[in-house]
């Protein structure tokens, strides 16, 4: 079936993962229908990694030439409200030394090996999915003209975010399968340089339950990450985020670089405000209909996964349905090979919040000594544990393909 090009895909979201999972299966011999809620591509978008799983799938991928590091060769600093700062650490240093970029950037490099024979249509989303052993028949309705039509493919891919139309429709309510961790982000664009930062410096300001980071770039606006602890994640919601973003930094006195930063938050058209959650499910697929990034795994902002895992679903996905022509053996296949890394992923949440977040004074404390320990060996070690930056070697910078490859497949277990 994967080598007809009769077999229709139809793919829903024009995200990173949707579209790499349209240009893959477009390779694999399918003729892919990618369809998008929004009424045109997205631009810009906040602060991703790239780490080595990604930049290995970007490559077999063919896009990776359309990516680069647009990160600073200046150390981020540490800062408080006090005025006082400190140099710190960055992204950048962990192990493997992701790519750090714009969420945009990969949309536009996963656009670049898009066929132009690629049918898009947008303002279009699906209402109703049903299949049979044959095939999918799918109601599609155009948001704009509110007019429908059922169409029938062979695989239908939901790789329409954390909170999939496709997952809702064919595997049930999103309260079956989200989970809260207790953490709202508000993530934007800082056009120019926040106060008391130099061009190209980033920065990080952390309180227990709270925190701010400053993403800077070398060819690029700076991006800006604001989390805190939240008890009630629904009252975040019913006010603008700037209100409920200075209430959780509040009472105390804003400082400099912070009241910038909130400021700017004020005026900006463009904000990612989200409670921090995860996507959890025993199986990605039923019949067929498969879901790939956000949709299926999604591991949290936290974890700096997002787009590394949904260009190595992409291209797995890819891979399984070239290796099998049964579609049940390539998805379950499909499903084994991703499994190990994605929990490992979603086990590691809480550490990976570590690095963002610190829940308590002691945690503040650690991080500030954290370029001190570096220097030394027993100091590194510490570090690495705690931060479980050892894993990251295994699994975040693993070439999964490759490794998938070398195993043939039978790769049940493995990492």
């Amino acid at each position: 079936m994967a080598k007809n090009s009769a077999s229709r895909v139809l793919v829903v979201g024009m995200g990173v993962s949707g579209i790499a999972t349209a240009a893959r299966l477009h390779a694999a011999g399918w003729t892919p229908v990618l369809i998008e809620r929004a009424p045109g591509r997205r631009s810009g978008g906040y602060f991703v990694a790239l780490f080595g799983a990604g930049k290995a799938a970007a490559k077999r991928l063919g896009l990776d030439s359309a990516l680069h590091d647009r990160g600073t060769p200046k150390p981020p600093l540490v800062i408080d409200r006090r005025g006082r700062t400190q140099t710190g650490m960055g992204l950048a240093d962990m192990p493997g030394k992701p790519w750090m970029m714009l969420r945009g950037d990969a949309e536009r490099a996963a656009c670049s090996v898009l066929p132009d024979d690629v049918e898009i249509r947008y303002s279009t989303v699906p209402t109703a999915i049903e299949q049979d052993a044959d095939g999918v028949d799918v109601i599609l309705r155009n948001t704009e003209t509110g007019s429908s039509a059922t169409e029938r493919f062979d695989l239908v891919v939901g790789a329409d975010g954390l909170r999939s139309t496709v997952r809702s429709l064919v595997f049930g309510p999103h309260a079956e399968h989200l989970h809260r961790l207790g953490y709202m982000v508000a993530a934007f664009e800082y056009d120019g340089t926040p106060a008391g930062l130099a061009p190209g410096q980033g920065a990080t300001l952390l309180e227990p339950g709270r925190s701010m980071w400053v993403f800077a770039f070398t060819d690029h606006h700076p991006t800006i990450m604001l989390t805190y602890r939240t008890d009630d994640v629904d009252a975040e919601f019913t006010e603008p985020p700037a209100h409920r973003v200075r209430a959780a930094f509040g009472p105390q006195p804003l400082a400099g670089t912070l009241t910038d930063v909130l400021d700017h938050l004020e005026t900006t058209d463009d904000v990612l405000f989200d409670s921090v959650e995860q996507v959890r499910m025993r199986r990605w697929h039923r019949g067929r209909v498969v879901l790939v990034g956000d949709s299926a795994w999604c591991v949290t902002l936290y974890a700096g996964m997002g787009v590394s895992s949904g260009l190595t679903g992409a291209d797995t996905l890819g891979t399984m349905l070239e290796r099998h022509d049964d579609l049940e053996t390539a998805l379950t296949e499909w499903e084994r090979a991703l499994r190990p890394y994605i929990d490992h992923y979603q086990n590691g949440a809480g550490a990976d919040r570590k690095i963002f977040m610190a829940d308590t004074r002691l945690e503040v404390r650690f991080r500030r000594i954290m370029p001190k320990l570096s220097k030394t060996k027993l100091g590194r070690h510490l570090m690495e544990r705690i931060m479980r930056l050892d894993d990251m070697e295994k699994f975040k910078n693993a070439d999964i393909v490759g490794t998938i490859s070398k195993k043939g497949t039978s790769v049940a277990g493995t990492a």
